[in-house]
């Protein structure tokens, strides 16, 4: 199946004058088999990218419920190359991005792990721990087969390095909204604010780490963001595996109808 390409995405999007909804979920949990009937009700909640977490044994950027998502899908048996097989095997024609840590990357061979997956319709590649500095292979590599490589910036990321990332990145950047790891928070930090304020650039800024309502969701997008992303919230619902795809797709519209509200 052809899948939109991110640049194309955000495009549409800017026709309307709508931001975006970028979910996270850990791909293969609980199973492989649930992943794809997950990523459907995210689509059916309005999703226009999804974000599929490769699990990694020590998962730095990610706080406690996404890392025992991580931890369910290794007993899974995600792997490398089941990965892949499960992200082609999505009825999805959305724009993927793949979420994972430099050291599955390296081990298992940057060109052909970036090659695999654009061979299985992922559009895009987030490694938080590589360094802008230290990432000329990995980038040479995206640019190769097709894919965007996404950095992330923090509120303590400095100037010099913005720069660079604003030279390297592409298809959109991953605006840090706070210090620390991953997980639903009840405020929209202040940080926010000055970060959307002080990047300017054309690649579309999307801000994540500690949303997960539709309130919040319309105010980052009033802040500037030109996309929202959301994983813990959404990781939470499938620990507690009740009524999970109707509470996937709840939540979605409510992010999304936050996100049209600001728009």
């Amino acid at each position: 199946m052809e899948r939109q390409k991110i640049s194309e995405k955000f495009s549409e999007l800017r026709e309307r004058e709508e931001g975006a909804l970028i979910c996270y979920v850990m791909a293969g949990d609980p199973s492989a088999e649930r992943t794809n009937e997950i990523v459907k009700a995210l689509v059916n909640g309005g999703a226009d990218i999804i974000e599929l977490g490769f699990p990694f044994s020590d998962p730095v950027a990610d706080g406690p419920t996404i890392q025992v998502a991580g931890q369910r899908a290794l007993a899974a048996g995600i792997d490398t190359q089941r990965y892949f097989e499960l992200v082609k095997a999505l009825d999805v024609q959305i724009p993927l991005v793949c979420m994972t840590y430099y050291n599955p990357v390296f081990k298992y061979g940057v060109e052909k792990f970036v090659e695999q997956a654009a061979d299985a319709g992922i559009s895009g590649l987030i490694v938080p721990d590589i360094p802008v500095e230290e990432a000329a292979d990995l980038k040479s590599s995206c640019e190769k087969h097709g894919l965007d490589l996404i950095f992330l910036i923090a509120p303590t990321t400095t100037e010099g390095r913005v720069r660079k990332i604003l030279e390297r990145g592409s298809g959109f950047l991953y605006l840090v909204s706070r210090l620390g790891v991953t997980g639903a928070r009840e405020d929209v930090s202040s940080s926010t604010r000055e970060l959307l304020s002080r990047i300017e650039t054309e690649i579309p800024k999307a801000v994540g780490f500690g949303i997960s309502t539709g309130k919040q969701a319309e105010e980052v997008r009033k802040e500037g963001a030109d996309a929202v992303i959301v994983g813990s919230a959404f990781v939470k619902i499938i620990e507690e595996g009740k009524d999970v795809n109707e509470k996937l797709e709840g939540l979605a519209k409510e992010l999304k109808s936050g996100i049209k509200r600001a728009s």
